[in-house]
């Protein structure tokens, strides 16, 4: 029997390769480019709303089947304007349609800074989406891009937080601007695995590249990279080849 596709058992941190772009032919051949990629990640804000139906969700997730795959749904791109209703709903659709991990926004409902909610009905909206989701045999991540320095136990707090309302994974997005602050991260990693018992994925931005190279050694449950840089990746997010190399070394 095929063993379903799954981001919460893994013997190593799982190489997550981002396949962005506003079509479908795109993300395919991002995929063919893709060796060694054990999962995939899809933006489908960042897809044509032409795109955005079940049929091309399907096709993209049979093409990268037997691998799992993480899928967001953010405000941005062309998903500007629409509700936190209507996102949800698109959530529930990629779940429908085969994605393995879905994205719900911290702060899904009730708009934050810091992308994590507060109001009581929100967080209410955001668990019975979570469940809702877990009927659907999808597991969720939920994350909080936080964009900016954040203290290790502001951060296990957001963490927490994600792991009550539902999720099985809990992503932080923080910030650094200086060797002082990327020590702190790794720090807030080593913090979330000795004390948080649910997989996590810590990142930051800005001056980030210790966290996102060796981030799945210390912890995190996945590495985000991309198999080559065009417009719409993120450059942050290191080469797959690379980090494939650099995972095997380190063990």
């Amino acid at each position: 029997m095929m063993t379903k596709p799954t981001f919460l058992t893994y013997e190593k941190p799982l190489l997550t390769c981002m396949v962005q772009a506003d079509n479908p032919d795109r993300i395919k051949e991002l995929i063919s480019r893709s060796e060694g990629a054990e999962a995939f990640g899809m933006q489908f804000c960042r897809m044509k709303p032409e795109y955005q139906n079940a049929e091309t969700y399907r096709e993209l997730f049979a093409l990268a089947a037997p691998l799992p795959t993480y899928v967001t749904n953010y405000r941005y791109g062309y998903n500007e304007g629409k509700s936190d209703d209507e996102l949800a709903e698109g959530i529930l659709e990629l779940a429908d349609c085969g994605a393995t991990l879905c994205d719900v926004m911290g702060d899904l409902f009730d708009k934050q800074d810091d992308e994590v909610a507060r109001d009581a009905d929100a967080i209410q909206k955001q668990m019975k989406l979570i469940d809702e989701l877990h009927k659907r045999g999808a597991e969720v991540l939920m994350s909080s891009h936080v964009f900016k320095f954040t203290p290790a136990e502001r951060v296990l707090e957001i963490a927490l937080e994600h792991k009550r309302r539902g999720a099985d994974i809990a992503k932080i997005v923080t910030g650094a601007s200086s060797m002082e602050d990327q020590l702190e991260n790794l720090r807030i990693v080593h913090l979330l695995k000795k004390e948080l018992g649910i997989p996590f994925l810590c990142l930051a931005n800005g001056e980030s590249r210790i966290l996102r190279r060796v981030g799945g050694a210390l912890g995190n449950c996945t590495t985000l990279c991309v198999a080559e840089y065009d417009e719409l990746a993120t450059k942050s997010q290191p080469l797959l080849s690379e980090m494939k190399t650099m995972r095997d070394l380190l063990g």
